[in-house]
């Protein structure tokens, strides 16, 4: 985890966390293929591929520098030839303005399970940003998220809500890292925080998941 440079270490947390993305999936992937909703620059696309050798991808902008199926579309608009044993849909959902039609569509592809993640309202970063009276409420939608393209920002009850309007079934709910700083802060701090650091706020997530960076379900 991270990169050690002349005895220091330097993190790039996005990164990061796809590492710990896939970490959490892994015990619930089903052998099979795998359609991966929203590719953002192959970095969790090629983490998949080393664990699927059939992986297609679904994405309306990314063009992909990998060798994978690819379909240039909104999962929404996809017209796709097969199911899939696994559908990995990663810091999308929050980008799609009908979040329940996506998951539906999703349910229309799935033989197996369905991985969904996205950013937590509820991370103590997030809660500090609003103490300090960055942000009006946990929930809401910052300018440079608009400017990134969210539509809402995530709890879990939230999101399980809209998971189960789509007649999806959950099967595990989770969190991905203990988060109380910003992700810029983590990246100036890996020059002092160690990888062991960084394992225990991992690790402490899966106590604390409405306390982390990311939560997700499992569906089927």
């Amino acid at each position: 985890m991270g990169n050690m440079v002349s005895g220091l270490y330097f993190y790039n947390f996005d990164a990061l966390m796809h590492e710990y993305m896939i970490r959490s999936f892994e015990p619930f992937f089903k052998k099979g293929n795998l359609l991966e909703v929203g590719s953002w620059k192959n970095v969790m696309t090629k983490k998949l591929m080393m664990r699927f050798s059939n992986v297609t991808c679904v994405d309306p902008e990314f063009e992909p520098e990998v060798k994978v199926k690819f379909y240039k579309t909104t999962i929404e608009k996809a017209q796709l030839p097969e199911k899939y044993d696994n559908i990995v849909m990663v810091h999308t959902l929050e980008h799609i303005k009908d979040a329940v039609l996506a998951l539906k569509q999703v349910k229309e592809y799935l033989k197996g399970r369905a991985f969904i993640a996205c950013p937590n309202a509820n991370a103590p970063s997030r809660q500090i940003a609003v103490h300090m009276g960055l942000i009006d409420h946990n929930a809401a939608v910052t300018k440079d998220e608009i400017k990134h393209g969210h539509y809402r920002t995530y709890t879990l009850d939230t999101m399980e809500r809209d998971i189960k309007k789509a007649g999806l079934k959950v099967v595990h709910r989770g969190g991905v890292f203990f988060k109380a700083l910003a992700n810029f802060q983590i990246d100036q701090l890996g020059k002092i925080v160690s990888p062991e650091y960084m394992e225990g706020c991992y690790q402490l997530g899966k106590k604390y998941p409405d306390l982390c960076s990311s939560i997700f379900f499992v569906c089927e």
